[in-house]
């Protein structure tokens, strides 16, 4: 259990300090980790909603932080190239990202082509019942590509990786809450990337530079 428990730690580590330096994606985390949770209570009553939630509020908001707003030049203080993290990303790196996010956006065409989807549903007699329908699509969208990502992860790593991998991404939503939720302040004292991005691990300090008070000219460096 330590060795699983250390194993959540370094992965969890490793995505913030290496994917998650500008302000403005930590602050969409936020939003995408408030509305997960929503996503989870719904989810339990109506996974269709939930899928709904979590594919167009959580997810797009989520990966528009990384695509649109983390830097890709060389990273000075983990000293690494974008290449490199992408190379060792442990889960969905840019490029997996990509396809997995393509599968998503024309999933909803398999309605279309066929409204029962190979005889799994009842054709929808509206148009509200076809975007239940695509929710429910969505729902297993991301469970297949979760256990998808998983059983890869067995086979070119090992099973414990896997499952740690697995664990953090359904507890993601917890964590970034925890690390981020002061981010949309500073980003509105004009601080556009966390100094301490990868200088120090954020459980080790929760704190989290609360005393940083930025001079207007390196407010906007």
């Amino acid at each position: 259990m330590n060795g699983f428990l250390e194993q959540l730690r370094e992965q969890r580590w490793d995505d913030h300090r290496y994917y998650h330096h500008s302000r403005i994606n930590q602050s969409l985390h936020l939003l995408s980790a408030i509305s997960f949770l929503c996503a989870y209570m719904v989810a339990f009553k109506d996974p269709a909603t939930a899928a709904l939630i979590a594919w167009t509020v959580s997810m797009n908001s989520r990966q528009a932080g990384h695509f649109f707003f983390e830097p890709r030049g060389y990273d000075h203080v983990n000293k690494a190239t974008h290449e490199h993290k992408e190379e060792i990303k442990v889960g969905y790196n840019l490029n997996r990202k990509i396809v997995l996010m393509a599968f998503w956006a024309a999933s909803p065409l398999l309605l279309v082509l066929d409204p029962t989807l190979f005889g799994l549903m009842t054709p929808a007699e509206s148009f509200g019942g076809f975007v239940h329908d695509v929710g429910y699509l969505w729902f297993f969208v991301g469970v297949g590509g979760l256990l998808f990502r998983v059983a890869q992860l067995m086979i070119i790593r090992d099973v414990q990786t896997a499952l740690v991998w697995a664990t953090k991404i359904i507890t993601d939503p917890f964590h970034d809450i925890k690390l981020y939720h002061r981010a949309p302040g500073y980003l509105l004292q004009g601080q556009l990337i966390d100094p301490a991005h990868g200088r120090h691990h954020p459980d080790e300090d929760d704190a989290e530079d609360e005393d940083w008070v930025a001079e207007p000219e390196e407010r906007k460096a």
